[in-house]
């Protein structure tokens, strides 16, 4: 005789995240300004349990420059998080992704005068 398994008792209780689609173009737009300033060439969406991340890259085989996080909130009907990552070290989190958007790009406004031989502010 078999042995029935109810799948509902082995799936992932975690909740899935995703970016929205205010999000991604908020996302996108600053990746697009970048890539036009030949800064940035590839990203990556990847999807992990309880988060979503948007990862750019200067080349294609490189580590991300930056990663930006959104993570699953405890409580039901409640937003999360949102971390700015550069490698391992974390710059920045924030409740709402225009904050911690805020702070990347003053990072690499700053980063931008330091390349043109001006000091950063």
């Amino acid at each position: 005789m078999a042995t029935l398994f109810r799948l509902n008792d082995y799936r992932r209780r975690q909740k899935s995240v995703f970016f929205s689609r205010p999000e991604l173009n908020q996302l996108l737009s600053l990746y697009s300004r970048q890539v036009a300033r030949g800064e940035w060439r590839d990203y990556a969406i990847d999807h992990r349990e309880g988060t979503a991340v948007f990862s750019v890259f200067r080349h294609t085989q490189e580590n991300a420059l930056f990663s930006v996080v959104k993570t699953a909130a405890p409580g039901a009907g409640r937003q999360g998080d949102f971390i700015l990552l550069s490698g391992r070290q974390r710059l920045t989190t924030g409740k709402a992704l225009a904050e911690v958007l805020t702070s990347l790009q003053r990072k690499l406004h700053g980063n931008a005068m330091r390349l043109d031989g001006e000091s950063a502010v």
